[in-house]
């Protein structure tokens, strides 16, 4: 008998969690679970890799019925494409006994086809703000049966620029409504989103967002440059043994695409990569080899790792210290679960020590730095960020595309003034400009009649 038996859910999804071998609620669903069934508005911040999704998907599946309505009465909104595929697999996990239709929408794919999808009825939608707000433009699809609104990752929407999106979506959803937002940590924006649209939530907080995993074990090295970076990671990644499975965190997409570059060559299809740059196929495939184990190395940005649950990371490399020491938290927050133990490096230049104290700071505790290894080379050569003046602004130097001779005087010939091709200067000359606007005669030198 498992301990989620007590909160006496339906057989089919007791079965179902027995068949995915979960026995043990964690703290956010030890909380979140009464509370959600018992129709109350739901706040929950929690650590990434708390179980959120199953904190809400199993209350929300409990009161669910078989219906043959073609309108959802669930929504939930998560803020990337990724993250709408892994909820609908983890909600027809959890709904592998019970007869419940679900389906998730998302930009970047042929909007005529989701209509069609949206057409044929669904009880659970799960959707990114975009896309949803699309179809609802559109008359493809109608909220008014939405009997609950979950917002999940509603911090990443948020700083994602979706706000304007999820406030026209609350003023298209019916007012009698149960409300749930769960998050990784509480801005001053999900504050205000919540102060505008919820009615008297409960709000739980199982972990601060500053405080670390138990068993993460948090490493740093201190790194001159990107390129040597780099070096180090080649370095580091050829033990396989250690390094089986890896995620490494750049700040930007740029430098995403240039890590990816300079390691491709040692470990080819051992690597991978994705970023909001690459295509819908090419992303879901990047981490689909990668959770499946067919790809050692995944190289991803901050808000395409966000809250994908990719199971047996060994290690979290942040190749960039992020400037909002949350992200860090969020990136750590990959590895190390399920009870498993994980491993975190970052890996910091001098001009990021600053936001690797942000970090200590928030944490309340240091960060291990371990001294560089001797045999990793260390480049001389430098991103365009690591450029900087005298004054410390950084410069952007582009290399000419040919090699050009010094300055010199122009020829007499080159001082001449570009007047336009001479076809254009003789018409000028015989056809002079009008002296009223549409006076044909002026050009012809004849007066006109009276």
């Amino acid at each position: 008998m498992s301990d989620f038996q007590r909160f006496n859910l339906s057989k089919q999804l007791n079965d179902a969690l027995d068949d995915l071998g979960f026995k043990i609620p964690t703290p956010i669903q030890e909380e979140a679970f009464p509370i959600i069934l018992s129709g109350k508005n739901l706040v929950g911040i929690a650590q990434t890799g708390t179980g959120k999704t199953l904190a809400y998907g199993l209350p929300i599946l409990h009161g669910l019925k078989f219906s043959k309505q073609v309108a959802p009465k669930i929504l939930i909104l998560v803020p990337t494409r990724e993250l709408v595929l892994q909820v609908v697999e983890q909600m027809e996990s959890y709904a592998k006994y019970v007869s419940i239709r679900m389906l998730g929408v998302y930009g970047g794919t042929n909007i005529s086809t989701q209509q069609q999808l949206v057409a044929q009825g669904c009880d659970v939608l799960v959707a990114t703000p975009g896309r949803l707000y699309d179809l609802v433009l559109g008359r493809a699809l109608n909220l008014k049966s939405i009997q609950k609104l979950v917002i999940d990752e509603v911090d990443v929407m948020l700083d994602l620029g979706f706000r304007f999106q999820l406030t026209n979506i609350f003023e298209l959803l019916p007012e009698k409504r149960q409300n749930l937002m769960l998050s990784a940590t509480m801005t001053e924006e999900v504050e205000e989103l919540i102060e505008d649209f919820f009615i008297s939530p409960v709000k739980i907080s199982i972990a601060v967002s500053g405080t670390p995993l138990e068993n993460i074990e948090q490493l740093s090295y201190p790194v001159p440059n990107f390129y040597t970076k780099a070096n180090l990671l080649l370095e580091l990644l050829k033990d396989k043994t250690t390094y089986k499975k890896v995620l490494v965190f750049t700040g930007s997409k740029k430098n995403a695409d240039l890590l990816f570059e300079l390691l491709h060559g040692k470990f080819g299809k051992e690597l991978g990569i994705t970023h909001s740059n690459k295509s819908q196929n090419f992303r879901i495939r990047a981490v689909d080899q990668f959770d499946e184990g067919n790809c050692r190395i995944l190289i991803a940005t901050d808000i395409m790792a966000r809250g994908l649950d990719l199971e047996k990371i060994t290690h979290v490399v942040s190749v960039d210290t992020p400037a909002f020491p949350e992200n860090y938290m969020h990136r750590i927050g990959r590895t190390g679960r399920a009870q498993e133990m994980g491993t975190s490096f970052l890996l910091y230049t001098e001009k990021e020590e600053e936001a690797k104290l942000e970090i200590e700071k928030l944490m309340g505790m240091k960060i291990k730095t371990l001294e560089f290894p001797e045999d990793v080379k260390i480049s001389s050569q430098l991103i365009d960020e690591e450029r900087t003046t005298k004054k410390g602004k950084a410069i952007n130097v582009k290399a000419p595309d040919v090699a050009r001779p010094a300055f010199h005087d122009k020829k007499d010939k080159n001082k001449k003034t570009n007047l336009g091709g001479s076809y254009r200067r003789e018409l000028e000359k015989k056809y002079k400009k009008p002296k009223t606007r549409g006076d044909k005669t002026a050009n012809s030198g004849k007066k006109k009649k009276k």
